[in-house]
């Protein structure tokens, strides 16, 4: 199987399955010299990791990341950095009766197609257990971008299904299991996750992300620009369908006259290209949308076929999320950290020597 390293100068290589003995990752690339240690990893891995709230699954990982190489005596070496999180609470019994059945719009049968073999077990490689590695590398990735450069990075929850989120307090986004901004809507949601589950069905999502203190310059103008290698990262993620960069699809409805971001020797005007621009980052915030598609594991009965493609019911049992999405957040500021810091090593190698002589804009004028 190909396709499982991301990043060219900051190269991060997953591997395992759901209910393996274990997931990990190698990450190659990263500066010597960083102050690293498994907690600098664990904070965002807690986070994410399954089983905090009766509102996603009840599947219980303590998601333990184990730091194998590339760090002596509290610092990295430049030397591959190897992750290991061990898998200790696999339930591969709740697997066994639906082995040789299909579930609707998930990986199963396109897998077969391509492979001609499976893992039954929890979806084995395309479950969204493999995105617990790309948060522990983004940890890494976000560490080294806040020391050496201030970049700041930061996600939260804007829809789930017919309930709509304003970003009132940020600060509200880690005190609530669905990364909210609005506690004002927490009961709402609560509400929609308890109705979903007692229904045995799920529901989509839609999320926010953003990098603040982006220097200009990041990215390139044909095929790596930097908006193109964001929405990868984005789209890599399991279940999303969707992402927008800057104002999005409302671009199609907008005139010139009201998209372009002005320039004024105090700063820009406005930021309707999220940050980037042909390519390059401009050093204005870059922020992006994503949604993510309701979770295709549900108790309710559908149609599908079996392995010899006769006609069949398809029901899921196990644990499973209501909405996948109200876990993605740590996933996509991990990716949005490893497409930045991939970018940045990649800038420093060819440009570190460049000085333009155009003086650099403060952002967005208030």
């Amino acid at each position: 199987m190909s396709g499982n390293t991301f990043g060219r100068s900051f190269c991060v290589t997953s591997f395992g399955e759901s209910h393996g003995p274990a997931i990990g990752c190698v990450v190659d690339g990263c500066p010597p010299g960083l102050e690293l240690s498994a907690d600098d990893i664990q904070v965002d891995l807690d986070r994410r990791r399954p089983g905090t709230s009766k509102y996603v699954t009840q599947r219980k990982e303590p998601d333990q990341v184990e730091i194998l190489s590339g760090v002596f005596e509290g610092k990295t070496t430049g030397t591959p950095i190897a992750l290991l999180i061990r898998n200790t609470d696999q339930r591969s019994y709740d697997y066994e009766k639906i082995k040789q059945v299909f579930r609707p719009n998930h990986a199963d049968y396109a897998y077969v197609q391509k492979y001609g073999i499976r893992d039954h077990r929890g979806g084995g490689r395309s479950s969204a257990r493999e995105t617990a590695v790309r948060v522990a590398a983004g940890a890494i990735a976000r560490k080294y971008l806040k020391a050496r450069l201030g970049i700041d990075i930061r996600g939260c929850l804007e829809q789930v299904g017919p309930i709509t989120v304003e970003c009132k307090d940020w600060t509200a986004v880690g005190q609530n299991p669905f990364f909210c901004p609005d506690p004002g809507c927490v009961e709402a949601l609560e509400q929609l996750i308890d109705r979903l589950r007692s229904e045995g069905d799920s529901v989509g999502a839609r999320l926010y992300v953003e990098a603040r203190n982006v220097p200009p310059g990041l990215g390139e103008p044909v095929f790596d620009r930097l908006d193109a290698d964001l929405a990868h990262a984005l789209m890599s993620i399991n279940a999303v369908k969707g992402v927008e960069i800057g104002d999005g699809m409302a671009v199609a409805q907008m005139r010139g006259t009201e998209h372009r971001d002005e320039m004024t020797p105090e700063g820009f005007v406005a930021n309707h290209s999220g940050g980037v621009a042909g390519g390059i980052s401009t050093g204005q915030t870059i922020y992006a949308r994503y949604a993510i598609k309701p979770t295709s594991s549900i108790t309710t009965p559908g149609r599908s076929i079996d392995e010899t493609g006769a006609a069949t019911q398809m029901r899921t049992t196990g644990r499973h999320d209501p909405c996948v999405g109200l876990r993605a957040t740590p996933i996509a500021e991990a990716m949005v950290a490893l497409v930045l810091m991939d970018h940045v090593l990649r800038h420093r190698a060819q440009n570190a020597d460049v000085v333009p002589s155009t003086p650099k804009l403060q952002g967005e004028i208030d």
